[in-house]
């Protein structure tokens, strides 16, 4: 706390940014409290993933939100476009969990995600907490992108099948992996991000470790280099729906290029967009790889 004044200088600016986030979206987002946005909330939510599995329910959304958790939406011109929910780990671990987000068709593409995503931020900093984690499909190079350089979160653990099958519009029925990655709020990542200045990673000297051949197949390389690249298929998407069996070799050999590498110690640093992962090894992460 700033002596003298009571105001922490940290909230306030993750609370700027966060407007400033909402207008560049042409949004305003807040808290979901009634019945009724709550159902919009799970309509949109059916909208993204299909109705057969939606992700939450309104009651649960009532429950959230009725103990204290994050249940937002961000609205433009009345119409909900994006929503974000969030429940809190145990007290000691001092974070949120943030477990579904999602825009509307409409507005991908918009920095609506952003937008929740810094009031998010915000609303956590405000009430004490430190961090926020969360899991996302480590196949999806945009989400890769997103978390890890437009948010500046830090990938921690790799999760094989970490849901079971889930058979929804977006997941089909492959494996549910998942990265987990944890987001230090007043860190210097986080901090650089919520200034809108994306966390980018040196790749010089990189080796691949995962290719991807003209074919879009991936392409095996090698695993012991200090600095390593591990590519994502370009979009995986379409080939779930078009090419099941290559959705399902990528699934395969990301899982296991990576599991191999931080085993040994390695960590996901960030993400590049035309090389993918970019996985350090201890030496390579003191030289200055690891922003």
């Amino acid at each position: 706390m700033t002596v003298g004044t009571g105001v922490d200088p940290d909230l306030v600016l993750a609370r700027q940014a966060a407007e400033t986030a909402a207008r560049a979206a042409g949004v305003s987002v807040r808290e979901v409290r009634s019945l009724p946005e709550m159902a919009g909330v799970v309509t949109l939510f059916n909208s993204i993933w299909g109705d057969s599995r939606p992700p939450v329910s309104v009651e649960l959304l009532r429950a959230l939100s009725k103990a204290g958790s994050y249940v937002s939406g961000a609205y433009r011109d009345g119409e909900l476009v994006g929503a974000c929910v969030g429940f809190f780990h145990a007290p000691a671990e001092d974070a949120l969990h943030s477990h579904v987000a999602g825009v509307s068709s409409g507005s991908v593409g918009r920095n609506v995600g952003f937008a929740l995503k810094q009031d998010q931020r915000a609303w956590v900093l405000e009430r004490g907490v430190g961090a926020i984690s969360w899991t996302f499909d480590p196949l999806i190079g945009r989400n890769a992108y997103f978390n890890l350089a437009k948010l500046g979160a830090a990938a921690v653990e790799y999760l094989p099948d970490f849901y079971g099958p889930m058979k929804d519009q977006i997941n089909g029925d492959e494996d549910s992996d998942r990265l987990l990655v944890h987001w230090r709020l007043r860190g210097p990542r986080a901090v650089q991000a919520a200034a809108g200045a994306p966390v980018a990673v040196s790749t010089a000297g990189a080796v691949v470790a995962l290719g991807r051949d003209g074919a879009g197949r991936p392409e095996p390389g090698r695993t012991n280099g200090e600095l390593s690249l591990v590519a994502v298929p370009t979009n995986v998407t379409n080939l779930r729906l078009n090419n099941p069996a290559l959705a399902r070799e990528w699934r395969v050999r990301v899982r296991e290029t990576l599991q191999e590498l931080l085993s040994q110690g390695a960590r996901v640093t960030g993400f590049d967009k035309d090389g993918g992962y970019v996985v350090a090894r201890e030496s390579a992460r003191l030289e200055g790889n690891n922003a």
